[in-house]
């Protein structure tokens, strides 16, 4: 019986299209997307390689790009009539369920769409006002359909506890937790350097510019800022006269579980995050974390044993504070407990709970 995963698309390298990658392999699926970037390392170079369908949806306009995913996943998935099974990852992959009436549908849901819900003002708010009326039409035409997939799901899963009860909130129905997978082959102890790390992606609901600020304040610790986003240009300036302070944009996987291998500890500080993947690839590699009391972080990190948690919202000096009580001796301490931590979250848990979940479907 054939299983296929629907993936919105792959551009950076983020938690969703990982494990929709990690599905595909170790369930030995098929896969579709929106659209990939060329040579991206989800869709190309992995040990099994699954059939691939991309859709083609590609757009450099981002609220045209949005509209071409929804009308790619109505419109050109009639392929799904050839799989038993389902398994939507995204927010635009589930309007191809009416594609596939019978067999398992299952929801791998991060969240619902927060432009959408939770976050809706906050994202009218960052567009210049001649763009609003473009999203608040695209949120218009999305809800319903987006809803109405919702209900002819067979299964949801959340990623976390928290994305359930976001589940439950807005779009009222229950879903079972399987938390994501977390590399813990890959994400290793490499040694302790100098540094402290960043590896968020740079836009405002991340909260990067308040860990810059902090380390502003502290010339005599160095910070590396390990992505990119809409916010770089912006931090850059910031932190123009700061020569304790790098950034070094995008990077590979290779170089990213290097700079978190070597590092004291890592700051993640996200508004309200779905799951956060980033402090388990931190404690994967024997490296605490400050982080924030809110959100999924609170699943994830253990106060005093796998880092530190700071009272939302968190303030410039709190983050000093953190960094000055989490010295490189500290950190050392916490090792083994953020390595079990994170084996708790490893990749062979996550796809045993997925294939008992499919199989229980398979025998209802």
């Amino acid at each position: 019986m054939k299983t296929i995963i629907l993936h919105d698309y792959f551009e950076s390298a983020e938690g969703g299209g990982r494990l929709s990658s990690v599905l595909a392999q170790g369930l030995h699926a098929d896969l579709a997307y929106g659209f990939a970037r060329p040579h991206h390392p989800f869709v190309q170079g992995a040990d099994h390689q699954p059939t691939e369908r991309d859709l083609k949806a590609y757009s450099a306009l981002p609220l045209w790009r949005q509209f071409k995913l929804t009308q790619a996943f109505i419109h050109r998935t009639h392929f799904l009539k050839d799989y038993h099974t389902v398994i939507y990852s995204g927010f635009y992959t589930p309007l191809a369920v009416l594609q596939h009436l019978s067999g398992p549908n299952i929801l791998y849901c991060h969240t619902p769409p927060r432009f959408i819900y939770d976050q809706r003002d906050f994202y009218l708010n960052s567009l210049s006002p001649w763009l609003r009326p473009a999203l608040q039409a695209f949120i218009h035409y999305l809800q319903p359909r987006y809803e109405n997939a919702i209900t002819q799901m067979t299964t949801i899963v959340a990623n976390s506890e928290n994305v359930r009860k976001r589940i439950r909130y807005y779009l009222g129905q229950e879903s079972i937790v399987v938390y994501p997978p977390c590399d813990t082959h890959r994400f290793t102890w490499r040694g302790q350097g100098h540094y402290y790390l960043s590896t968020a992606r740079l836009d405002p609901l991340k909260r990067v510019d308040l860990i810059v600020q902090a380390f502003l304040q502290m010339p005599d610790k160095h910070l590396i800022i390990t992505s990119g986003g809409s916010e770089l240009l912006r931090l850059r300036k910031l932190a123009r006269y700061a020569s304790h302070i790098h950034f070094t944009g995008w990077i590979d996987d290779l170089q990213l579980a290097d700079l978190i291998g070597n590092a004291i500890a890592t700051l993640y500080l996200p508004k309200d995050e779905d799951f956060g993947m980033s402090p388990l690839e931190s404690m994967s590699a024997g490296k605490p974390v400050i982080g924030v009391a809110e959100g999924g972080l609170l699943e994830t990190i253990i106060e005093r044993e796998t880092g530190l948690l700071l009272s939302p919202p968190p303030t410039v000096s709190a983050i000093c504070e953190a960094v000055l009580t989490l010295t490189p001796q500290y950190a050392l301490t916490l090792r083994q407990a953020c390595e079990q931590q994170a084996h708790r979250f490893r990749t062979e848990r996550f796809l045993r709970e997925m294939r008992n979940m499919i199989k229980n479907k398979l025998i209802d």
